[in-house]
C-alpha cells in the first residue's frame, strides 16, 4: 500500500507539505502543489477518506441540487460551482431533484446521510408554508425564490426587474403587440409568477394594455412547449410582433415554431429570451436574452456555504444576482 511518506519521497518534499495538499490546507506555491498532485497520481496513493473525515469532521464534499441536470442553465450553473468549489479546496456531488418537493427533502437528507459539508439547493417544490425544509443546523445556502423566512442564506434571480428590462426592450424597438410564454401562474413555481411581474409592470409603465389572448402558460418549460407555444399564437388570430419567453429553453422552442408558420424574426416578430445559455449565441438569429451574472451566483453560493461551513452560527443573508440584457440578432 503506497504511503504519504511514499508521495513525500517522490514528490521531494516533507510529509507535511502533502498531507497540507490533500487537506487542501494553505501555505503550499502552486507549482510545488502541482508536483504532490503529479506525485500522487504516479503512485497511485488513495486518501483514506474515513480517516480524514473521523480526524477533521468533514469530507471536504459539498452538494449541488438542482432540479433538472439536463437543462443548460443548470448544466452551467453546475460548471461554475465546481470551478468555484475547487479553488476553495471543496469537491461538489450533484444530485436531481425532478423539481419537487420530495427531491428536495431527499437531497437534504441525502447531504447529511453522505456527510456532505454543505449543501446549495436550487429549491423548487419546496416552499415557507406547507412544503419545508426539515429543521437542522446543516449548512445550506438556496437558490431561487424561495427564502423561507430567512432560515437560510438564500441567493436570488432579478427575476421581475430584468423581465421588465427586457419587455421595456421590446417595447423600445417598436413592439407593440408583445406575448408572453411562460409557465402556468397557478405553479407554486415564483419564478414564472415574479418574470410575469415583471412583464406586465414594463407594459402598464409604458402605457400598453397587456391582453390576455397574448399570454400563452406552458404545462411544462420546454422547446418542445415553445414550438407548440409558437404555433398556437400564429393560429390564435391575435396579431402580435413580438414574444418574450420564460426561459431560453422555451425561446429556442418558439423560434423553432415561429419558422414553422413562416414568420420571420426579426422582421415580423422579434423575440428575446432569460438565461443566456450558450446556445443562444450561436442560433440564427443569435437570441436577446437576459443574462445573470451565473459566475457571480457560483462564487456567492460557495462563499457562503464554506462561511457556514466554518461558523453555522453567523447570520443568514439573501443576495440578487446582478444581470445585463445581452441584445442580439431577435430583436434588432
Amino acid at each position: 500500500m503506497v504511503t504519504m511518506d511514499d508521495v513525500a519521497r517522490l514528490a521531494g518534499v516533507s510529509k507535511m507539505t502533502v498531507s497540507n495538499v490533500v487537506n487542501n490546507r494553505g501555505g503550499v506555491s502552486e507549482p510545488v502543489r502541482r508536483r504532490v498532485r503529479e506525485a500522487i497520481e504516479r503512485s497511485g496513493y488513495r486518501v483514506n477518506v474515513s480517516a480524514r473525515t473521523l480526524r477533521s469532521g468533514r469530507t471536504g464534499v459539498i452538494g449541488l441540487a438542482v432540479p433538472e441536470i439536463d437543462r443548460p442553465y443548470f448544466g452551467r450553473l453546475a460548471s461554475h460551482v465546481i470551478e468555484r468549489a475547487r479553488r476553495r479546496g471543496f469537491h461538489v456531488a450533484i444530485e436531481q431533484t425532478g423539481a419537487a418537493a420530495a427531491g428536495e427533502i431527499d437531497a437534504i437528507a441525502h447531504a447529511r446521510t453522505l456527510q456532505f459539508d454543505g449543501l446549495i439547493l436550487s429549491a423548487v417544490g419546496l416552499d415557507g408554508r406547507d412544503r419545508t425544509p426539515p429543521e437542522g443546523d446543516h449548512p445550506i445556502v438556496m437558490l431561487g425564490e424561495q427564502d423561507f423566512g430567512g432560515r437560510f442564506d438564500h441567493i436570488a434571480m432579478p427575476n421581475e426587474e430584468a423581465t421588465a428590462a427586457a419587455t421595456a426592450h421590446l417595447l423600445d424597438r417598436g413592439c407593440r403587440a408583445v406575448a408572453h410564454v411562460t409557465g402556468r401562474l397557478d405553479w407554486n413555481l415564483n419564478m414564472v409568477n415574479a418574470r410575469h411581474r415583471g412583464h406586465l409592470g414594463a407594459l402598464a409603465a409604458r402605457g400598453v394594455e397587456a391582453d390576455p389572448a397574448l399570454h400563452v402558460g406552458l404545462d411544462a418549460l420546454t422547446m418542445e412547449a415553445g414550438q407548440a407555444a409558437a404555433h398556437r399564437l400564429a393560429a390564435g388570430g391575435r396579431s402580435f410582433d413580438g414574444v418574450l419567453a420564460v426561459t431560453d429553453t422555451v425561446a429556442l422552442g418558439v423560434l423553432r415554431g415561429l419558422a414553422d408558420v413562416g414568420l420571420r424574426v426579426p422582421d415580423d416578430v422579434r423575440v428575446a429570451g432569460f438565461d443566456d445559455i450558450a446556445e443562444a449565441a450561436y442560433l440564427v438569429p443569435a437570441l436577446t436574452t437576459v443574462a445573470p451574472d451565473h459566475a457571480w451566483m457560483a462564487e456567492k453560493a460557495v462563499e457562503l456555504v464554506t462561511e457556514r461551513i466554518a461558523d453555522p452560527g453567523r447570520p443568514t443573508g439573501r443576495y440578487v444576482a446582478p444581470y445585463e440584457l445581452v441584445i442580439r440578432e431577435s430583436t434588432r
